[in-house]
């Protein structure tokens, strides 16, 4: 899909393991490399991710990857800038100036402020009207939720980030809380594929089926 002079790709179980089965590596094994390379034919910056706020500044093709961090940002044209997700939110996003990031945001990177981060960063490149869009993450429906983060999470960006489960037990909304983190910068354009990783067999998802494979988010100009 297109979003403003980027190109964006979320993955899914059709696409295969992005990630090594959930094994934390450095280097990425050959069958992994090609199933990325059929994605896009670029090298890709990926992410040994920590569920924090740090963001890395690509200025190459392939620059910075394996770095411990959560989000990417680059202004170069032939950057593949990618995060892995299984139930977090996989978020792209894009400047008609053509800056462009992907972050990873789960309810610890949310509470770090790690798309806060992205945001500033492509800011200081030169992005001025960002736009995003997120792809299949785990959904309100599916994903129950502790008292104490909930009120953490909700102090910080809003009680529209409360849920209900299908079961009617307390839930955390992730696209609401994507929404609010990125309104919080300037961000009011977010576009959501609206799929539900736990819900839908077509996506891997740690917290419904304890896969421990990746589908990613990749996007590039």
């Amino acid at each position: 899909m297109a979003l403003g002079p980027a190109f964006v790709r979320f993955t899914g179980r059709a696409d295969g393991d992005m990630g090594h089965g959930g094994e934390y590596v450095v280097e990425v094994k050959p069958p992994v490399a090609a199933r990325r390379r059929a994605v896009v034919e670029l090298p890709w910056t990926w992410l040994r991710q920590v569920h924090g706020s740090e963001v890395v500044h690509v200025r190459s093709p392939g620059d910075g990857a394996g770095s411990r961090a959560d989000a990417a940002v680059t202004d170069a044209a032939g950057c593949a800038v990618a995060v892995l997700v299984a139930d977090c939110a996989p978020v792209a996003l894009a400047s008609s100036e053509g800056v462009v990031g992907v972050a990873h945001a789960g309810w610890m990177g949310l509470m770090a402020g790690v798309l806060e981060r992205t945001v500033e960063r492509m800011r200081a490149l030169g992005a001025t009207d960002v736009r995003a869009v997120l792809g299949p993450c785990i959904r309100p429906d599916c994903y129950e939720f502790g008292t104490e983060p909930l009120d953490r999470l909700a102090a910080r960006l809003g009680d529209g980030v409360r849920g209900l489960t299908a079961m009617g037990t307390p839930a955390f909304d992730v696209p609401r809380a994507v929404g609010a983190a990125l309104a919080g910068v300037g961000v009011v354009e977010v576009a959501d594929v609206g799929q539900c990783t736990a819900c839908d067999p077509n996506y891997f998802s740690w917290r419904a089926r304890r896969e421990p494979e990746r589908q990613a988010v990749v996007a590039w100009r």
